[in-house]
């Protein structure tokens, strides 16, 4: 059961020490997981302005990496208007990005709701390249996730557990990462909101980097059952990082992606997502040379308008993250 809350509890110190006395297996970590009540909960906050969406509306998905100038992102997104935001890699209490809740700093920016889940419980600061930011040596609350802003109340939401196996924890696990010492897994939240052409249901996703294509294509499809057993028959508007063509060599090629075809088969469109390679080098991946199309939006019951690709850096060209935001203005097919 997903619990729906202002405030997600902090973990303990008796439940850290369980955290680093576990065994680096994932029974150990699913034991953590079901243990540790933030990872089974979304919180919710911020103000709503209106209390029906258009039945054409303006759709922004973003992996804004940690969030590092939170007003400076809701700056960038401000001049598309938004009435749905989808945000991946949002923190919450890191050092790295001064203990600030990155979601609820955007929300307020921006005069929206938000809903917020978390990813991961950092257990440390962060990688080299972030321990530069940090603004004290330890971690406020330590979580690290997914974000839905929205102009209008939510209807309902909920958290999906797109893994639980401790893909970056667990020894027993490929590629874990000793800089990102972490508990928990990729996740997608839903929610449903109100429009005038009537509910529809959107969701903020971020797949497995450390993983090839199969795996990801079996996320994919346990985020469409989701889907469809949340909000059924009601349009569907997904955006995230879906991290398509890792593992894929020898460039990064995201088209062989199973998870396209699974996702057209049940009567998702692709085409809400611009054109063109979304990762940039940033302040935290410094990555000249890794150009990757990794961010998407899918529509089902919705036909896009009008799509962009919004470059992530502020009027002084500095980089807000190593990802740029894809938008669409969608309309409801009903």
């Amino acid at each position: 059961m997903i619990a729906t809350l202002p405030e997600l509890p902090l973990v303990s110190q008796d439940q850290r020490s369980a955290i680093l006395s576990s065994p680096r297996t994932a029974a150990g970590h699913r034991a953590l997981m079901q243990a540790i009540p933030a990872m089974n909960a979304v919180q919710c906050g911020g103000t709503a302005s209106a209390a029906v969406l258009p039945d054409t509306l303006s759709v922004a998905a973003w992996n804004v990496e940690r969030c590092l100038f939170p007003q400076a992102s809701a700056d960038l997104l401000r001049a598309y208007a938004p009435d749905i935001v989808l945000l991946s890699e949002m923190d919450c209490g890191m050092a790295r990005t001064g203990q600030h809740h990155t979601a609820a700093d955007m929300a307020m920016a921006l005069g929206m709701a938000y809903a917020f889940g978390v990813e991961f419980h950092e257990l440390d600061l962060g990688g080299p390249t972030e321990r530069h930011f940090c603004t004290d040596d330890f971690n406020a609350c330590g979580w690290h996730g997914n974000a839905i802003l929205s102009r209008v109340p939510f209807t309902k939401v909920t958290l999906v557990r797109l893994d639980d196996h401790g893909h970056w924890f667990a020894s027993d696990e490929r590629d874990a990462d000793p800089n990102q010492p972490r508990v928990g897994g990729r996740m997608a939240l839903l929610a449903v909101v109100e429009t005038s052409g009537g509910p529809i249901c959107i969701a903020s996703t971020h797949l497995e980097s450390n993983a090839d294509d199969v795996h990801r294509a079996a996320q994919f499809d346990l985020l469409m059952d989701a889907i469809d057993a949340f909000a059924p028959n009601v349009p569907v508007i997904i955006g995230g990082d879906l991290n398509t063509g890792n593992h894929m060599p020898p460039n990064f090629d995201w088209q062989p992606e199973p998870l396209f075809d699974r996702a057209r088969a049940r009567g998702y469109d692709w085409s809400a997502t611009p054109k063109g390679l979304t990762t940039r080098p940033s302040l935290i991946t410094p990555h000249p040379d890794r150009q990757m199309k990794l961010d998407w939006i899918a529509l089902r019951g919705a036909v896009p308008m009008s799509t962009a690709l919004i470059p992530a850096q502020d009027p002084a060209g500095r980089p807000l993250s190593d990802h740029d935001a894809v938008w669409c203005r969608a309309k409801i097919d009903g």
